[in-house]
């Protein structure tokens, strides 16, 4: 599995390697901060963040399918959202992040609104995105 993140910056990653033995299954991750990373790392079309913008659906699914490619994983797991405190809007406020899936099968991606502090906003999100993980593998 492989993991491509944004507003978590690292904490799926940190999670999934806290475990013993992890390295059996997880290939890595990519931290994709800015939208030239998204570009420029994972392959996430620049139009694609011009018109949806970088916390957006086609993005999601544009950063899992790009990691999945770059690790030849099996599956892989993308988080793009605004943390907050800042940054937020009435389309896009703080809280909403957006989780994609890759799999051989299937690529998609799944909306989430969180609330709280940035912090509780990053951690609700690694949360998330590990449940969907868990589903798409089995």
């Amino acid at each position: 599995m492989s993991v491509a993140e944004s507003c978590t910056g690292g904490l799926i990653s940190s999670i999934i390697t806290s475990v013993p033995g992890s390295s059996a299954f997880f290939l890595g991750g990519v931290v994709s901060y800015s939208n030239i990373s998204k570009e420029n790392i994972l392959k996430v079309d620049l139009s694609t963040m011009m018109e949806h913008g970088a916390v957006s659906e086609k993005t999601a699914v544009e950063m899992a399918s790009g990691v999945r490619s770059i690790f030849g994983s099996d599956v892989s797991i993308s988080v793009t959202g605004i943390a907050g405190p800042g940054g937020g809007t009435d389309a896009k406020p703080v809280g909403l992040v957006w989780i994609g899936i890759s799999t051989k099968e299937t690529t998609y991606a799944i909306r989430f609104n969180f609330g709280g502090s940035r912090k509780e906003v990053q951690s609700s999100a690694a949360d998330a995105a590990l449940l969907l993980l868990i589903d798409a593998i089995k």
